[in-house]
């Protein structure tokens, strides 16, 4: 009988991936939809792409959880040896009130932590993210950040996003209990082929620059995982007894946004002239952040481009990762190809 992993977060752009990396090394996934859609469509419409991807679907069942509601979570659960929670809210658009993702996320984060307790879960692993590590530091921020490093969520730097990436993770760990019992991800920004017709929030990024939505690029770093090492990193997690009660940095490759747009441009030549080759000066930014609420919840970053340790995860990753410039080009050419400009 194989194991059953919990998978929150199925129809996400990673949540696919890892699902795929799950069926591929022989566990069951009970993979949870917030809406399985008219007659099951999505979760029919999962089943088909993860099998086209080469999954086998015959240990694959799907659920119904809301991050928002308790119902549910005791059943899917039951019988399950570990979860790999990666469900939260994630938009390119910072909403005005942050509790709008900061909600969703913690008790989200809640739920999922408490249906693992009271199953016996043997471990959870939570997919959180490098802006609980990297973003909203003030003066004085250091040029070097690892795995254990946190920003100061008080100092009221952070954006939406960032804030309720740190606030989940430090729930996780507060209801953790054994430490040993949880591992986190803290992946980049994720990159990689996409498995269905949905770029997710990263693939729209690039049909923005595809389609020459942006005449500059701002002074921002891009700390860059593949969707593939990022998987197979939580799912080594499930096991790994070093990866128990640690987190786990994930960005092997750092560029600027303006060195990513000309990957873009050398995996589409056909767009090239489309995807600006020049630099927007940090000042021309903080203009535009005066009228746009998405630059400002990002002006803080501008120029900030730290060194990160991420040696931690390439031992649990335990191979070579995927080259920045391979991951960028098979989601560039899958976009295209899907026809998703």
């Amino acid at each position: 009988m194989t194991d059953t992993v919990l998978l929150t977060g199925i129809t996400g752009f990673l949540g696919g991936h890892i699902a795929l990396e799950l069926l591929n090394r022989g566990y069951s996934v009970r993979g949870s939809l917030r809406n399985p859609g008219v007659d099951g469509a999505r979760a029919q419409a999962l089943r088909e792409t993860l099998q086209k991807a080469g999954g086998d679907v015959s240990r694959l069942e799907t659920v119904t959880l809301d991050l928002m509601s308790d119902a549910g979570w005791e059943a899917a659960a039951d019988g399950a040896r570990f979860m790999i929670h990666s469900a939260s809210p994630f938009v390119t658009s910072m909403p005005k009130d942050p509790d709008q993702l900061v909600r969703p996320a913690v008790e989200g984060t809640e739920r999922a932590m408490r249906a693992a307790e009271e199953a016996g879960m043997a471990r959870v692993v939570l997919t959180s993210s490098t802006a609980a590590i990297v973003y909203g530091r003030g003066p004085g921020r250091p040029d070097h950040l690892g795995s254990d490093d946190w920003p100061d969520p008080a100092e009221g730097r952070l954006s939406a996003y960032a804030l309720s990436k740190n606030l989940a993770e430090r729930r996780a760990w507060e209801l953790a209990g054994d430490p040993a019992r949880l591992a986190v991800i803290n992946p980049g920004f994720i990159v990689g082929p996409l498995l269905d017709n949905d770029p997710g929030t990263s693939g729209a990024i690039f049909q923005r620059l595809l389609r020459g939505e942006f005449p500059m690029m701002p002074r921002l770093a891009v700390d860059i995982v593949d969707v593939r090492d990022a998987a197979a990193l939580h799912v080594n997690a499930l096991t790994d007894d070093a990866a128990a009660g640690k987190r786990h940095l994930s960005a092997f490759a750092g560029l600027w946004m303006k060195d990513l747009a000309a990957i873009v441009a050398r995996a589409a030549p056909d767009y090239a002239k489309k995807i600006p080759t020049r630099q927007a000066p940090d000042w021309l930014v903080r203009l535009l952040a005066l009228f746009d609420g998405d630059i400002r919840a990002n002006v803080g970053e501008l120029g900030y481009r730290p060194v990160l340790d991420s040696s931690r995860a390439r031992r649990l990753l335990g191979r070579a990762p995927f080259a920045i410039e391979d991951s960028v080009t098979d989601m560039v050419k899958s976009i295209v190809a899907r026809g998703l400009v």
